[in-house]
């Protein structure tokens, strides 16, 4: 029987992205899915941490507004006969992020064309949007665009927004008792998310395994 094989293209800026792919490409692989993973580079990727707040009100307007982020060239293995496509990264200003808006806009026809994609998002709250520019995005390549997987902070707000700014900032809040800390225990994603990542990830390969056609 031949092997299933999923590729995964994605953006991380601040890793949470990527560790949450982390466990969910663990459940797939578990299941026997070959997996392949390209990583999208931007030439000129945003500092981290901002080192003003002016710097980074301009970086969330820009993006607000879809600015692009022009990447390096992605692989030739990327045009590969794929069984579902996972196009994986974080939600900026309601929208995906630059590095994978510069994918879409140069790559997207020949390696999503005609394939199943499946959004893969990591935001703070708001991922409507996101998916909505995927889906619209994508269509117009004939792809089958399903239900995106997503995974948002679970911390509450308004604690997790203040949390991000900090976080951007390189301003986060170390002491474990501080007043803050009490509010907002940590950044980004928990671990029991990326157990359930995990779980996402054998439940696509059971679909795969099924021949799900999506």
């Amino acid at each position: 029987m031949q092997k299933k094989r999923v590729l995964i293209v994605y953006y991380s800026y601040t890793q949470q992205t990527k560790m949450q792919l982390k466990k969910f490409i663990l459940g797939l692989e578990s299941a026997g899915i070959e997996v392949s993973q390209e990583r999208l580079e931007p030439l000129t990727p945003y500092e981290f941490p901002f080192r003003t707040n002016m710097r980074l009100t301009a970086a969330m307007f820009l993006t607000f507004f879809q600015r692009r982020m022009a990447i390096s060239p992605v692989s030739d293995a990327c045009l590969g006969a794929w069984d579902c496509i996972i196009l994986a990264g974080p939600t900026w200003s309601y929208h995906p992020s630059g590095p994978v808006l510069d994918f879409l806009d140069r790559y997207g026809s020949n390696v999503c064309g005609g394939k199943i994609v499946i959004p893969f998002i990591s935001c703070r709250s708001y991922w409507r949007l996101h998916y909505w520019t995927l889906k619209r995005r994508l269509g117009l390549y004939g792809s089958k665009v399903e239900k995106p997987i997503v995974f948002m902070h679970p911390q509450k707000e308004p604690w997790r927004f203040f949390g991000l700014i900090l976080q951007l900032r390189g301003k986060i809040m170390r002491r474990e008792n501080s007043w803050f800390r009490q509010r907002y225990p940590s950044y980004g994603h928990s671990k029991q998310q990326g157990e359930e990542a995990m779980e996402e990830g054998k439940k696509l390969a059971g679909k795969l395994l099924n021949d799900w056609c999506g």
